[in-house]
């Protein structure tokens, strides 16, 4: 699988869900390349923009789409990466704001 075609698999199962893929293609594509690398690397789909342990049951709650998207997104407007956002977010109806790590700091150094 490459880059287009994860792109294109998660847009037909996370829209209808009401997650989009931000409007920076470029970010978007890297991300999506990074999802790839993780996979080969890891054998799952951890965050790019986390540090992973290697250790899936440790990484669990930042398998892309991590477990903090859906209160990041609800919050912010956008997931952590800025991979996933809102429609209104794509729409310029809310501000587009930096959005802070959720994710615990043991979780990050365990």
């Amino acid at each position: 699988m490459n880059a287009e075609q994860l792109y294109e698999m998660l847009k037909k199962v996370q829209e209808p869900k009401g997650y989009y893929f931000s409007d920076d293609t470029e970010r978007v594509g890297d991300l999506m390349e990074a999802l790839l690398v993780n996979k080969e690397r890891y054998g799952y789909m951890v965050c790019p923009c986390r540090l992973s342990s290697g250790n899936r049951e440790k990484d669990r709650d930042i398998i892309c789409p991590c477990v903090y998207r859906t209160e990041d997104v609800a919050e912010y407007g956008s997931c952590y990466c800025n991979l996933y956002v809102s429609k209104d977010w794509i729409e310029g109806k809310i501000p587009r704001e930096y959005v802070p790590e959720r994710r615990p700091v043991e979780k990050m150094f365990s």
